[in-house]
């Protein structure tokens, strides 16, 4: 699979989701190895999957005088699971709850992407805390390590303002702007905004605008924002301006284990992103500042104190800086020997430790992503097969074997693997995410099987006809990728009586939708020009 981090899972899914069935199927997991523990059950959760369900927890919110915390998560979504295994079940977080009302929303819960919607959600997990009175607060980050993230609930509880409103009093010069104002830009979840506070603009001109305006007194916040702001920046059009300046303080922060310890996310995360923003490829820079990472990835690695989730990680950027100027698409074989070896021992290690369901799905598909990128796809894929009856929800592994037969050149195998996907998952809304992917790599890989397309096409739409929601949100973008998949096969009037019948299908669910946004996007996804 293709992906940069396991932190956005709809990012991460659009890359890694498969689809429908195999004679020798792996069998179905068992309750007994397969289910999760309720790692959170100590968290008076409201789960809601509805507008009046959100609205009485509101309601509830104001006459306690409590904020919110809307939590937006998927059972199948690898840093959903993390956040399960890593915070939810921590004495401290459990506690630190009472003072705010929990809203735990079920992405694959009927009606829940209408709520998709409302808050502009796009990505798994999403976080949003909201004041009493039901206004936006701000989202929260959820790759920062247990310990980090309640640090940064706690401030974004006690703000006095939105982080909407302090960005506003920031751009426009910063005056009365304090440590913990800038904290709250600097800790801001920025990768699940939505253009909340980007605006058209977008977070790459926004962050380079916050870096160079945060004072240098808030070492904290104006160390995060550079880095947040290096992070986002165009890796093909080389060193940013002002390179040579922002190396120093970079190499100042690798070399410290304290600093490099706390800004781990960043560093684990976009490493390679980082290193192409300071540094011009073969240049003494570059070798320098490899080094500098790789001495502090390393520390990252052995720190026992960090989930094995954030070690692997930081494994995982080693394998990447190591091959950043490999030349080729295939850049696996730019892997040392010995890191290789590295990559293997912890896959394995962590596999034979693990017993918590939640932290089981969060680290075996990185570890066969790490093991992948490393090229070792043989005991990548033995690590997913190993798992799928130790999974409880085995249809994301399997998305993940089916990408690994791909990339082997294994088209029959990548569709088997696809197909079980698709015919495992659960859930509404992932349904349709699964299936746009099927869909996508079955016409990519055979796109003459056109009875198979059709079938596929057709049960998607029966589907999405049983779905209150299925035009809001992640369910809504899934069918523009099918709608796009097929006009994209059916391109030069190729394939008409199929489309045909199609779209008279679709014309139905349409027909029952009322006039407004939803009936508009669904009549457009067969029409000419519709995107995936």
């Amino acid at each position: 699979m293709n992906r940069s981090a396991p932190i956005l899972c709809t990012v991460l899914a659009v890359a890694a989701l498969a689809a429908c069935s195999k004679r020798d199927a792996p069998p179905a997991s068992s309750a007994s190895t397969a289910q999760a523990a309720p790692a959170d059950a100590g968290i008076a959760w409201v789960r809601a999957a509805s507008d009046a369900e959100v609205d009485a927890a509101f309601a509830r919110a104001r006459s306690e005088g409590k904020p919110v915390f809307v939590y937006w998560g998927a059972k199948w979504c690898p840093p959903c699971n993390q956040l399960q295994a890593t915070l939810f079940n921590r004495q401290d977080f459990i506690e630190r709850s009472r003072a705010f009302v929990p809203v735990y929303v079920d992405g694959d819960k009927p009606g829940a992407q209408k709520l998709g919607t409302r808050f502009a959600v796009r990505g798994y997990p999403t976080m949003v805390v909201f004041d009493r009175g039901g206004q936006e607060l701000t989202r929260l980050p959820g790759e920062v390590d247990a310990q980090q993230y309640n640090e940064v609930l706690t401030l974004s509880m006690s703000a006095q303002r939105s982080a909407k409103a302090v960005l506003a009093q920031a751009r426009a010069g910063g005056q009365g702007l304090v440590e913990a104002d800038w904290r709250l830009l600097a800790y801001y979840s920025w990768e699940t905004d939505q253009q909340q506070l980007a605006g058209a603009g977008g977070v790459a001109a926004l962050l380079r605008e916050l870096a160079q305006a945060c004072p240098a007194a808030h070492a904290d916040s104006a160390m995060r924002l550079r880095l947040k702001a290096l992070a986002v920046a165009d890796s093909q059009a080389g060193p940013v301006a002002g390179a040579a300046a922002q190396r120093a303080p970079v190499l100042a922060l690798l070399a410290d284990a304290a600093q490099s310890r706390r800004h781990m996310d960043v560093l684990t995360n976009s490493a390679a992103g980082l290193a192409s923003a300071l540094s011009a490829a073969g240049s003494a820079e570059r070798k320098s500042l490899l080094a500098a990472f790789d001495g502090a990835l390393v520390r990252l690695q052995a720190d026992a104190s960090l989930s094995r989730a954030d070690r692997l990680m930081a494994l995982v950027a080693r394998v990447q800086l190591a091959q950043l100027d490999a030349p080729g698409k295939d850049k696996s074989a730019a892997t040392p020997a010995a890191l290789r070896a590295e990559v293997r021992d912890m896959a394995v290690r962590f596999d034979r430790e693990i017993t918590d369901g939640y932290e089981r799905q969060a680290v075996i598909t990185t570890a066969a992503w790490a093991l992948e990128q490393a090229g070792l796809m043989e005991d990548s894929d033995a690590l997913l097969k190993a798992n799928l009856a130790k999974s409880h929800s085995p249809y994301y592994l399997m998305a993940d074997l089916a990408d690994n037969a791909k990339k082997r050149g294994d088209k029959a195998a990548a569709l088997d693997w696809n197909a079980q996907a698709f015919d495992k998952s659960e859930g509404p809304a992932t349904r349709l995410q699964w299936g746009a992917r099927y869909l996508g790599m079955l016409i990519e890989l055979a796109p003459q099987d056109a009875q198979r397309v059709e079938r596929v096409a057709a049960q998607l739409f029966d589907e999405a006809a049983a779905m209150p929601d299925a035009f809001e949100a992640r369910s809504g973008r899934s069918l523009q990728r099918i709608g796009g998949h097929l006009s994209g096969w059916a391109k030069g009037g190729a394939h008409g009586d199929a489309m045909k019948r199609l779209q008279r299908q679709l014309d139905d669910v349409c027909a029952k939708l009322p006039a407004g946004e939803s009936r508009r996007l669904c009549d457009g996804v067969l029409k000419p020009g519709s995107s995936a």
